[in-house]
């Protein structure tokens, strides 16, 4: 019989039903330490006080009217992003993915409004992954995820990372954009050099072309600013976001500069259900939270002790863990070793993370994850890799 749950997913034999701050609890009420954060949506941990109340408090006033009226969450939530951030305007979506449409709809329709209907192009990157909707699997590129959808979408144009003369091959007449995350994540955690993304500025800058940044999963404090372009001293012209957007609840966002808007006038994009009042109520909290005095400084203090400490965990196995990557609280371990049957074994030590490609094990805890959560998840970490020497050792 086919099972009444469509079967996308290689699913773990794990039911969480239970969380608090940077715990799990399965449905046997055995407790892992949450590395993993939800694939960096639980950014501020489990049953967070503040997003329970702010969520609480609008679900028992009012749930959804839909965007044919104003929702006074929207236009606060938006000024406080317009205000931190080189954005002149937001829209909001309920996803990720559904933020990347909008921004390739948006880079698209910029060039419409200038007269330039011919430039549709987007340049992306190897190793990208912007979601899993047509357009999105389309910029990604990834063969595995367009096999058996039809053929490719017109319009993509993809190149390696890091490779400036190659994306200056593909630039032409028919470029509206380059789409690119600042780092890597599905891909294995894998860092992009800060020159090469400023070349990418220029190019742009110089071509006509607009820059889109997908900080999905860098933005909104993971890698110890703000947003990950904080550290560059450049600026796209349109950005995506969402996962710590909501803290756990489904919201996601595109910011852009006027400019970048001016093609998107009333009717060339909607949503029901994007920006409703219990996302907005949730995001504006959300956001409250990460620009208070001092939660930066804490992300910053955390990601540097478990960097430096990782350090030392790989180098006191090699035979394991080959190096550290990442930024800030997206950290990559690299494997010498299976990174699934670590993260097995991680998992039945009590320790949840997170597979990446490259043989990578990832590392995405609570932005709020203390430093006594960071020793206990270091400990799993070393436990583990003992237990795979130990087996090594043994089938030798």
């Amino acid at each position: 019989m086919f099972p009444a749950l469509l079967p996308t997913y290689n699913r773990t034999d794990v039911a969480f039903v239970r969380g608090e701050g940077s715990y799990l609890f399965a449905e046997d009420g055995k407790r892992y330490l949450d590395f993993g954060a939800g694939i960096a949506v639980n950014a501020f941990g489990h049953a967070n006080a503040r997003l329970v109340s702010a969520l609480t408090k609008q679900a028992q006033t009012l749930w959804h009217t839909s965007n044919l009226y104003r929702v006074p969450g929207q236009e606060s939530l938006s000024k406080k992003l317009v205000a931190n951030t080189f954005a002149d305007t937001v829209f909001f979506t309920n996803s990720g993915t559904e933020a990347i449409e909008l921004a390739i709809k948006m880079a698209r329709r910029y060039h419409f409004a200038s007269d330039h209907p011919e430039r549709f192009h987007i340049v992306s990157f190897e190793g990208a992954f912007h979601g899993r909707t047509y357009a999105a699997i389309n910029a990604g590129g990834n063969e595995k995820y367009l096999e058996g959808f039809g053929p490719k979408m017109p319009g993509f144009d993809l190149v390696p990372a890091g490779d400036i003369a190659a994306v200056k091959k593909v630039v032409g007449p028919q470029t509206a954009a380059i789409i690119i995350e600042p780092l890597q994540g599905e891909s294995g955690v894998k860092q992009i050099a800060p020159d090469f993304l400023k070349a990418l500025r220029k190019l742009c800058d110089d071509n006509g072309i607009l820059l889109i940044f997908d900080e999905i999963q860098t933005g909104l404090g993971r890698t110890g600013k703000f947003f990950a372009y904080d550290w560059l001293g450049i600026t796209p012209d349109i950005m995506t976001v969402a996962k710590a957007l909501g803290g756990g609840f489904p919201v996601g966002a595109v910011l852009a500069t006027a400019d970048a808007a001016k093609g998107m006038t009333v009717g060339t994009h909607g949503t029901t259900y994007g920006g409703n009042p219990l996302a907005m109520a949730v995001g504006n909290e959300a956001i409250d939270m990460i620009l208070e005095p001092g939660f930066l400084d804490h992300v910053n203090k955390i990601a540097g002790y478990l960097h430096q400490q990782l350090g030392a965990l790989t180098a006191a196995h090699p035979g394991v863990f080959e190096s550290v990557r990442g930024q800030g609280l997206m950290i990559g371990l690299k494997m010498k070793t299976d990174a699934a049957a670590f993260i097995a074994a991680a998992r039945a030590n009590g320790l949840v993370v997170l597979p990446a490609g490259d043989n990578v094990v990832r590392l995405l805890p609570p932005l709020t994850l203390t430093e006594e959560e960071a020793r206990e998840g270091l400990d799993l970490l070393n436990k583990t890799a003992s237990q795979i020497e130990a087996q090594k050792a043994a089938a030798q």
